[in-house]
């Protein structure tokens, strides 16, 4: 795999539009052809060049090609969008909608991530060090489907409606998350190692939640349905006794969420 370097050569003011950056755009260019590319600030179309140092050698195809930013990108989006294959690093925070559409490959940032974090993304591994803002693999507004594939690893908390409108894939959240957790969600996996606020699962009709710590506001859609001591999800494993509970029947009578809240520490549930 060859190895891309983009260096940040000044701190951005108005914030850019990098969708240009993905292995699938690099492969198979030549350096002056990668700096000529354009990402937007405001209306106007600039070239890569004039942000970014660029060293070293693309792949030939998106495969073989790994990209590695260094510099603070978090006023820079859309890195990563809709990319279907090879590597991306980035070595601090982004901005918002970092692997945005994603469909394949690896997007690693060791920093956070601003919000709609993997919107509507459709397959790949996007992986967060740090906390993640509002919407991750969200669908967009006006859309009703999000995330469809893949699989999205945050290693600290996430905000508020993490997974809305989720379709299928899986969402796993090392802290904690705010509100409306799972709102609307059709299928796929979300597991929550800590706590979460309100809301969570509101409007499901589909798929699974797993929250490991404490539910502070239940939603009123859901009907008690036994326990379950160990949880599995392929290679995943839980330890633990778990409350299960079905719905949302407040939006369906057919709803077939599940949603599972970890016993001990939520007794009155």
């Amino acid at each position: 795999m060859e190895t891309l370097i983009l260096t940040l050569k000044k701190e951005i003011d108005i914030k850019l539009e990098a969708d240009v950056i993905t292995p699938d755009n690099f492969a198979g260019k030549s350096l002056e052809a990668i700096k000529a590319l354009s990402v937007w600030q405001g209306p106007n179309a600039l070239p890569l060049g004039d942000f970014f140092e660029v060293e070293g050698k693309s792949g030939n195809s998106a495969e073989e090609t790994f990209i590695r930013i260094k510099g603070d990108a978090s006023r820079i989006k859309q890195i990563g969008a809709g990319m279907s294959a090879g590597r991306i690093e980035i070595e601090g925070p982004v901005g918002m909608r970092v692997g945005a559409g994603m469909k394949g490959g690896e997007l690693l940032v060791l920093g956070n991530a601003d919000s709609w974090a993997g919107m509507e993304m459709e397959g790949g591994l996007l992986h967060i060090k740090g906390n993640a803002g509002d919407h991750v693999g969200c669908a967009y507004r006006g859309s009703w489907h999000g995330m469809k594939g893949g699989r999205i690893l945050i290693e600290g908390s996430a905000r508020h409606q993490l997974g809305g409108g989720m379709d299928g894939g899986e969402i796993l959240v090392g802290g904690s998350v705010q509100h409306f957790c799972g709102i609307r969600q059709n299928g796929g996996l979300i597991v929550v190692k800590g706590g979460a606020f309100r809301g969570v699962g509101v409007e499901m009709k589909g798929g699974t939640i797993l929250i490991c710590g404490k539910i502070e506001r239940f939603s009123p859609g859901f009907e008690a349905a036994g326990k379950e001591t160990g949880l599995s999800f392929g290679e995943l494993e839980y330890a633990g006794e778990f409350k299960k509970f079905l719905g949302d029947y407040a939006i369906s009578k057919r709803a077939k969420g599940v949603l599972y809240a970890n016993a001990a520490k939520n007794p009155k549930l």
